[in-house]
């Protein structure tokens, strides 16, 4: 068996579905656009991206003499409404019907346990079979969403997936409910090609986005994008973005929801992803007055900790305000 097998071989025991390589000596093309894109300040207030910049620009940077970077993936999907079933589309507009009053819209994601203890878990298990059966001596650095790497561009590079007009990766077999991780190594490895663009001249995603977060296809202004908003902007809200929230309190799943790619609905096989009780289409009146101790207790490992409880709040607050059909 090749190395590059046998990397395959490990990632799938450690329970991931997807697993390429992309050699950090041809770096993606996509990179390119990531100093244009800060100069812009699409960022938003996240300023981490322009720090990381040169690292990201650079993975080198971040382990001395790495040459590879093993990228997986996994399925996050679980049996469960979309929230367009739940909050359906009229046009760019997120209703609430009568019996939708009350609730708002957490992202699948965050549904059950923090996505970054499962991956980091399930990576540690990888990196101990590389280790164990390739080469101990060589080095490695795993993350998932943690560092200072373009996933999603590097993901792409390896074979996974092509990043759609939304930016998020598609995998022609899984659509695009998965995380992706990544370990950095100074192995030499087999690079995998890329795979070609099925998007074609569908723009669904781009159509229907509430806050018109798209600036142009396959480029998102995190300033407006609604995930951004409900979990990373900390304050008010801009007002002409309010109404466009519609019913989400934390993050949103909309240009993933109408992908035709994500039409099947395959499902994960990771107990750990399976919602909580309460979260999919929560109450907003257990929501909007939630103090931090309860807070603090009801989402322990959980990925909605990002917002913080005052945040919370502030998204189910909001939600509540706007009537149904809005």
């Amino acid at each position: 068996m090749s190395p590059e097998d046998k990397v395959k071989q490990l990632a799938r025991e450690a329970g991931f579905e997807l697993c390429g390589i992309a050699s950090l000596a041809s770096p993606p093309e996509r990179l390119a656009h990531l100093l244009p894109w800060l100069e812009r300040g699409l960022q938003g207030d996240m300023a981490w991206m322009r720090e990381q910049a040169p690292k990201r620009l650079d993975p080198g940077k971040v382990l001395d003499g790495a040459r590879s970077l093993i990228c997986v993936g996994l399925v996050y999907n679980t049996a469960q409404p979309y929230s367009t079933d739940a909050f359906p589309l009229d046009g760019r507009r997120q209703t609430r019907p009568a019996d939708g009053d009350g609730r708002g819209w957490i992202s699948r994601y965050a549904w059950g346990e923090d996505y970054h203890r499962v991956m980091a878990r399930r990576l540690a298990d990888l990196e101990r079979g590389l280790r164990e059966e390739i080469d101990g001596l060589a080095g490695y650095r795993a993350y998932s969403d943690t560092g200072p790497i373009s996933e999603k561009a590097w993901a792409a590079a390896a074979g996974l997936g092509w990043q759609g007009k939304h930016t998020n990766l598609i995998n022609q077999s899984l659509g695009s409910w998965f995380f992706l991780g990544e370990i950095l190594t100074t192995l030499e490895l087999r690079p995998d090609a890329p795979v070609a663009d099925h998007c074609g001249s569908c723009t669904r995603c781009l159509d229907a986005c509430p806050t018109q977060a798209f600036t142009r296809a396959w480029e998102l202004d995190a300033s407006r994008c609604i995930s951004y908003l409900t979990i990373e902007k900390r304050g008010e809200f801009p007002a002409d973005l309010v109404d466009g929230l519609g019913a989400n309190i934390y993050g949103c799943d909309i240009c993933q929801d109408v992908c035709p790619w994500n039409r099947a609905r395959v499902a994960g096989g990771e107990p750990a992803f399976e919602p909580r009780p309460g979260l999919v289409a929560p109450q907003l009146d257990a929501l909007k007055d939630i103090d931090d101790a309860a807070f603090a207790a009801r989402f322990r490992h959980s990925a909605i900790k990002r917002t913080k409880a005052s945040g919370l709040r502030r998204n189910a607050a909001a939600a509540d305000r706007r009537p149904p059909g809005g």
